[in-house]
């Protein structure tokens, strides 16, 4: 493939992974296969814009690319770019905003609420469509979750976040350095005390939306199926850091398992954790390339 501009780590409702990106203005994706080889070199380490969604209803919406070809000034967009996205209605149409008619019709389908943790065994509270119920726990890199609660739509589901995070003080969002370190901690938690830290956040919400005063939902009680890839990286230990900068040179990372954004490379000896959502925004070149290690030496003291 030629250049490609990263859009980042993409999973599908049968747990394929993939590395999505746009080519000559065209998006595509590259398979990220269980114990394939994925081999790429960094051409441009600069944070471009990704471009812009339309939204034409439940199921359907449009990705464009950039049409400057703009470099990044706010998260992943150009400000232009920023303007003409119909998801940034998002997030405050629930509190009176206003939204596109496509928006306003994919945020008419069910939502769930979720409880999810993370290897560190730190919880946030989510929402997902309908169409994306499993999908957005594995692309965000859960180890463990649960849905909490099933909403008839996307504002009844948001109000119910906000109830949550304020009323139990849990976050909506859990910074991905933070999930990178508990990776290659020597001290974190095993997957069994990750599953009894999500099940007694879940507990909790429940007991909480039972006497939350909004009508257009239930609580329901299900849990969510880490994909397998995740378990296999889960089950090594000790995991590193990997030890060259993703941002520059060239890299081969056998995909021995895959955490969301996260893959376990067994090389020389070591099993390290590379984080692929740092090329989101970069250009690169996928190829038969081989990361070229720096001498590595475990410690005589």
């Amino acid at each position: 493939m030629p250049e490609a501009l990263v859009r980042g780590v993409g999973w599908s409702a049968s747990a394929s992974v993939v590395l999505s990106v746009m080519a000559d203005g065209v998006a595509a994706e590259l398979p990220l296969p269980p114990e394939g080889v994925f081999g790429f070199r960094v051409r441009d380490p600069r944070k471009h814009c990704l471009g812009f969604s339309r939204v034409h209803g439940r199921s359907a919406s449009m990705h464009l690319p950039c049409p400057e070809a703009s470099l990044a000034e706010r998260g992943y967009q150009c400000g232009p770019c920023f303007g003409r996205d119909e998801f940034r209605f998002m997030h405050d149409f629930h509190r009176g905003g206003v939204a596109p008619a496509g928006l306003r019709d994919y945020l008419a389908q069910p939502h769930w609420l979720y409880i999810a943790t993370f290897a560190h065994g730190a919880s946030k509270v989510g929402t997902a469509s309908d169409l994306r119920k499993w999908i957005r726990l594995a692309e965000q890199g859960a180890v463990a979750a649960q849905y909490v609660a099933h909403a008839d739509d996307g504002r009844i589901v948001r109000i119910l976040e906000d109830s949550v995070s304020s009323g139990l003080e849990l976050p909506q969002q859990i910074r991905s350095a933070a999930k990178a370190a508990a990776l290659v901690a020597a001290d974190g938690p095993s997957l069994g005390a990750v599953e009894a830290a999500n099940a007694e956040v879940a507990h909790r919400v429940r007991n909480h939306l039972a006497g939350v005063g909004v009508a257009g939902f239930r609580v329901v009680d299900e849990p969510w199926t880490l994909p397998e890839a995740a378990r296999k990286l889960l089950a090594v230990r000790p995991r590193e850091a990997y030890p060259l900068p993703l941002l520059e040179g060239a890299h081969g990372l056998p995909l021995n398992g895959v955490l969301g954004s996260f893959v376990l490379s067994s090389l020389e000896g070591h099993d390290f954790i590379a984080d692929l959502a740092q090329l989101k925004g970069r250009i690169i070149e996928a190829g038969n390339f081989r990361s070229e290690l720096p001498s590595l030496q475990d410690s005589l003291f």
